[in-house]
């Protein structure tokens, strides 16, 4: 079936390069007034200095006769909701240098101390739903990464690294502590944060720096610096500077991470309940390393390497014919993993780090070394990682990752990847180049960038190509981009990960996002006329020539809005195709055949504000699908009790209609998490889905007896739940017998010698 192409897919190809490039000429610059606490004369950049100490109690009382001789950051400015204007409530930050650590005291003071929000304990929680901190530091002060440290007033701990102008690497943890005290007149928090952790330049005296505070009540954030809403925290540009530093030292240069794990393992058995074998109890011991080369350049290593404690993958019902996109999970991948970045996110990257030690099934493969060397010399910044497996794979996984600073912000880069081995049939490779230039124009964001990359791998002639050219102007009032990609059908990066080749394609979106200041609306989002585009041709095709789509999706927001208590109800209406060239299986026994369909579907979507104890996300989905209909329910609740307690489910229900089957596509997902303390934790997630006839079970205790060291107790298991199998999940066997069930226990302890 070939329908008349809509007449919006060709307005959105015309009109969304004017509007990205027509939409900043008529709004006003933002000249912020700031101010400077403790600014050295003539000096343009605020700044604070910071007090010197012996060292400080960290009790979180701040009562310390050193803090009462300390500079103060007093001026903190709104960012929402009302810009630019004072906080409502007072916010105070000084800050203590000694030998071994910087202090950072704030007193976050509360003229209704009782609605402090503070729900979550457990270490790198989302500690958005609460009352935050942020802690901002710039250590090597260009202006182009930072360490970011955060607590709520229960002393929760989040960190994270921020590389470029918007890259976070939330799954860093860094060597820090923090101590919260509550009190009549608000809170306060007291970070120690060693400069083992940071790194900087040869005997720094000077770092960037920035504080942000956020009050979940009135969803009133507050900064130092950066405040505009054009800018915020990691606006790099606009910070202040944490001044009068004696010259730092990174410290002693070696850590040591050893751990010992022992392994229970469970008989496998198939669907059909016969056992495959494979019980047993195996014990294992490794070692991960990190060396200071220089104060700005560290090396990591390991050896015989354990990834036990990494939470299991989600399960998704994959109702495309496209293979589905997983994060990486395990650390010593994610650690200085933005430096490795290159390409588009989940659709074409040329390094891809579960492409190491994994299988395409997720199931892992012995990892028995690796080493990694990332940070910066100069202007460049640079990335090593050499990685070796064992059986099963046995190849050798190296990739090179350079970038040069280019203006205030920006970079021109290269990558080169290469995969050998006994276990790999001849050697691939990978090579790219790469450009993005963030800039500011009349206080207004607009980032162009470009990339180009090339694979060769044996049976693919030649040296196959993938490149895209995009802009991108994430502003408050408009939010526009814009992109064009060509991927060669031969472009194979065997260490990376690639959606669909033999295509041309566009995406691009213009959000226009008013702020009425009426009826308890913060702000709006339209996407209307032009939608959002997403535009596939063959690569012998043309994106101007309807004929020649393989898939399209055009998207439009006639009304989204985001309330003042921060509730979000948005509708859409999408308009879709896909083209398959042959039949696939869209479901377990149903199939699509060859052919060109197009259908309209709308949406309803509602999400409640992370801040209520009871907050939820729900979505109706209604119309075409393929050649038949679609009617999809989705709903995710999450429920806080008192910071310790936290219950979490989710459902996802698909009821399908197609002439020749019909079938229904569920998912569901539980979570219990239970927090002790800050350092101890119980966690409990379990999934299903229907298409794969089965439930999986992933329980996690962890305890962090000091912060540095970790003990995990973890139990995996997966069972049937085909309703033909006797032993099936439930069963009168009560759990019937499992797919696969392994109990392992893990220590890690760090040394610095």
């Amino acid at each position: 079936m070939t329908p008349r192409v809509p007449g919006a897919a060709i307005w959105c190809g015309l009109t969304l390069p004017g509007a990205l490039l027509i939409a900043p000429l008529g709004l006003a610059a933002q000249s912020p007034a700031v101010q400077s606490a403790g600014n050295d004369p003539g000096s343009h950049i605020p700044q604070l200095r910071a007090a010197a100490a012996a060292e400080a109690q960290l009790d979180g009382r701040l009562a310390d006769s050193a803090w009462r001789g300390a500079d103060s950051l007093t001026d903190f400015r709104q960012r929402d909701p009302a810009e630019g204007e004072p906080g409502t409530e007072r916010t105070v930050v000084r800050v203590l240098s000694t030998s071994e650590a910087l202090y950072v005291g704030v007193w976050a003071e509360d003229r209704n101390v009782r609605a402090v929000r503070a729900t979550v304990f457990r270490r790198d929680a989302d500690l958005t739903v609460d009352d935050y901190i942020t802690i901002l530091i710039d250590s090597f002060h260009d202006r182009r990464g930072a360490f970011l440290f955060r607590t709520n007033p229960n002393g929760a701990m989040w960190d994270a690294q921020l590389t470029g102008s918007d890259n976070l690497n939330e799954s860093w943890n860094g060597i820090w502590e923090v101590a919260v005290a509550r009190n009549p007149a608000g809170w306060t928090a007291e970070f120690r944060i060693p400069y083992q952790t940071l790194r900087f330049p040869r005997n720094a005296t000077s770092l960037g720096f920035n504080v942000q505070r956020f009050i979940r009540r009135r969803n009133e954030e507050v900064l130092w610096q950066s405040y505009r809403r054009t800018e915020g925290l990691f606006h790099l540009l606009r910070e202040g500077e944490l001044v009068g530093l004696v010259p730092l030292r990174r410290g002693r240069p070696l850590e040591l991470m050893p751990y010992a794990l022992g392994k229970a393992t469970a008989n496998d058995h198939d669907p059909s309940g016969a056992s495959l074998g494979g019980a047993g109890v195996s014990l294992k011991a490794g070692v991960d390393a990190k060396l200071a080369v220089s104060p700005t350049l560290t090396a990591d290593f390991t050896v015989n390497t354990d990834f036990a404690q990494v939470e299991a993958d989600s399960q998704v019902i994959n109702l495309t014919r496209f293979p589905v996109f997983f994060p990486e999970k395990r650390q010593f991948f994610l650690e200085s993993s933005g430096i490795f970045d290159f390409g588009t996110l989940q659709q074409v990257q040329l390094f891809y780090s579960r492409r190491i030690g994994l299988q395409a099934d997720g199931l892992p493969v012995p990892i028995l070394g690796g080493a990694r060397l990332s940070g910066k010399a100069g202007p460049w910044a640079l990335g090593f990682l050499d990685a070796r497996t064992g059986s099963g794979d046995e190849a050798n996984d190296l990739v090179l990752r350079a970038k040069h600073d280019l203006l205030e912000r920006g970079y021109v880069g290269a990558m080169a990847l290469q995969r050998s081995g006994p276990g790999v049939a001849g050697s691939e490779r990978g090579a790219g180049f790469d450009i993005d230039v963030p800039l500011v124009i009349h206080g207004q964001n607009l980032v162009p960038f470009a990339w180009i990359a090339g694979t060769q791998v044996p049976g693919v002639p030649g040296t196959p190509k993938a490149w895209r050219v995009a802009t991108d102007y994430p502003n408050d009032l408009f939010d526009n981009f814009i992109s064009l990609y060509r991927i060669d059908a031969g472009f194979t990066p065997t260490l990376g990960f690639v959606r669909r080749t033999g295509i041309w394609e566009t995406t691009g979106h213009v959000d226009f996002m008013p702020r009425p200041n009426t009826l308890g609306i913060r702000q709006l989002v339209f996407e209307f006329p032009i939608p959002t585009c997403d535009i596939i041709a063959n690569e012998q095709g043309s994106l101007f020539s309807s004929g020649d789509w393989q898939t399209a999706s055009l998207q439009w927001i006639p009304l989204g809005v985001t309330m003042e208590s921060d509730d979000h109800f948005e509708i859409d209406v999408l308009r879709l195709l896909d083209a398959p060239p042959d039949s696939f299986e869209v479901f377990r026994g149903v199939h699509i055949s060859p052919g060109r369909y197009w259908w309209t579907r709308g949406q309803l979507q509602y999400m409640s504000s992370p801040g209520r104890p009871f907050s939820v996300t729900t979505l109706v989905g209604f119309g075409g699908f393929y050649d038949g209909t679609d009617f999809e329910t989705a709903f995710e609740g999450t429920w806080r009790k008192s910071g310790h307690l936290t219950l979490a489910g989710g459902v996802d229900r698909s009821e399908v209609s197609l002439p020749a089957a019909s079938f229904t596509a569920l998912q569901a997902t539980g979570r219990i998490e239970y927090a002790f303390s800050t350092r101890t934790d119980f966690l409990a997630f379990l999934q299903y889905n229907n298409e794969a006839e089965r439930i999986d079970f992933n329980l996690r205790f962890h305890w962090i007896p000091v912060i540095g060291d970790d003990v995990y107790v973890v139990w995996n298991s997966g069972y049937t739940t085909d309703p033909t199998v006797l032993h099936r999940f439930p069963s009168p066997h009560v759990l019937g017998h499992p797919l696969n069930g392994a109990l392992v226990v893990k220590a890690v302890h760090r040394i610095v010698p």
